[in-house]
């Protein structure tokens, strides 16, 4: 099977010739090792035992390999880190080491940071570009220009075909499935993390109905800034024994530690006059597909409307879905700039804005996600604000929806539907 491209593959063709170690780091099945593999002469599988257990025995092993070397789930080995590490600080010859890792270090393991031998990287599951429904004609690089490029594009996917993207995942292995192989593998894939990946990195878990539950209310407060004590009491009703609120913590910790939890900051600007800002994140898993699974909402009860929410809320399920979709996609995108993605909203809830994509120039672009068509006054207002307080430091501003054309509005907001976003 061809090696499909990723917006990560951008990256690291310009800078893996003049950095000797790149790490790759993301949930289980995002594609890092497919990725790295790429690149890599020699691979070594740490989650195969012999594999393992040789490299254990002799962590030289790295360096006495045909370069460049792919170190696979290296976490589960960690001091080939600090061996990698040595490696580097005798040799920085490019392009030498790439190190996979689903999890970080496991509790009370201790490792050099790596910082200036080792280059840290996110890959996150397919964003909406890298699945092909479309050609973007808009440019998330361009936005972030300053320059206010025109505007345009069309597009045939509609919001039943988004909702087939929430559940078909952006985990390359699973997306292509068919339906129920596919259900069944994301079930597979998060009784794994509960089973397996967790104690294979140091983590007991002595109540995994607990964790289960948990992690389902999690989801349930997708695209939320919900109080973690709101989730544990809605993955705890009606139980006399309930997990403390340290345990429950101990989850959302590890489970993060994993990649699954994957929340976005709240965005503080610096040098900037906004006050008041809250400082809770948003709640996302890496997948929308797993927080629609871990709900039990199928195709056609996001259509109608279905899905209860933690905390209750006037949105819809299937619109919390659409924002993490587009989350999802828009921090792809970002970090191929070396950019970041936070949220904002004043303490107050008077102003709010779902995603704020800010780059090494400390300028800012905008961004709400609406689960519409169609934009009014009313959609833009926070962002029209955003504007006032920032000036020029908003490169731009956005409305990202489910419609059929992307283009300016007079008061120069970008509408651009979710297909026809790209990097």
């Amino acid at each position: 099977m061809a090696y499909q491209r990723r917006v990560l593959d951008g990256v690291l063709d310009e800078i893996l010739p003049h950095l000797a170690a790149v790490a790759l780091e993301g949930a289980k099945g995002v594609g890092k090792t497919a990725t790295a593999s790429e690149r890599a002469r020699t691979v070594l599988s740490l989650d195969e035992p012999r594999q393992r257990e040789a490299l254990a025995a002799n962590l030289d092993l790295v360096t006495q390999v045909p370069p460049p070397v792919l170190i696979d789930e290296w976490q589960l080995e960690p001091h080939v880190w600090d061996t990698v590490r040595r490696a580097v600080d005798n040799d920085r010859t490019g392009g030498r080491f790439l190190l996979a890792g689903s999890a970080g270090l496991a509790p009370g393991v201790r490792i050099h940071s790596g910082a200036g031998r080792i280059v840290r990287m996110i890959m996150r599951p397919l964003s909406i570009a890298e699945r092909g429904l479309e050609e973007p004609t808009v440019s998330l690089r361009e936005l972030m220009s300053g320059t206010r490029p025109g505007v345009s594009g069309r597009t045939t996917v509609k919001l039943p075909d988004y909702v087939d993207e929430i559940l078909r995942s952006g985990l390359p292995g699973i997306r292509d499935l068919p339906d129920r192989a596919r259900r069944a593998q994301l079930d597979s894939y998060l009784d794994r993390i509960v089973e397996r990946e967790l104690p294979d990195n140091g983590v007991s878990v002595r109540r995994p109905g607990a964790l289960r539950a948990w992690l389902a209310a999690y989801g349930a407060a997708t695209a939320t800034d919900a109080a973690y004590s709101v989730i544990l009491d809605a993955a705890t009703a009606g139980e006399a024994d309930k997990p403390a609120r340290a345990t429950a913590d101990g989850y959302r910790e590890q489970l993060q530690r994993l990649f699954v939890v994957d929340p976005v900051p709240a965005w503080v600007p610096t040098f900037a006059p906004l006050k008041r800002l809250t400082r809770a994140p948003k709640h996302h898993l890496v997948d929308p597909a797993l927080a629609a699974r871990l709900v039990g909402v199928d195709r056609a009860g996001l259509l109608r409307g279905d899905g209860a929410r933690v905390p209750p809320v006037g949105a819809t399920w299937l619109g919390a879905l659409f924002e993490s979709l587009t989350t999802q996609s828009v921090r792809v995108y970002a970090g191929a700039e070396d950019a970041t993605v936070g949220h904002l909203r004043t303490k107050s809830t008077e102003h709010e804005i779902d995603l704020v994509v800010e780059d090494r120039n400390l300028r800012v672009v905008g961004i709400e996600v609406k689960l519409a068509a169609t934009v009014g006054d009313k959609d833009v207002r926070h962002l029209n604000w955003l504007q006032d307080e920032l000036g020029d430091r908003v490169a731009d501003r956005v409305v990202i929806t489910t419609g059929e054309y992307a283009y300016r509005r007079d008061d120069g907001v970008a509408v651009v539907p979710l297909a026809l976003l790209g990097p």
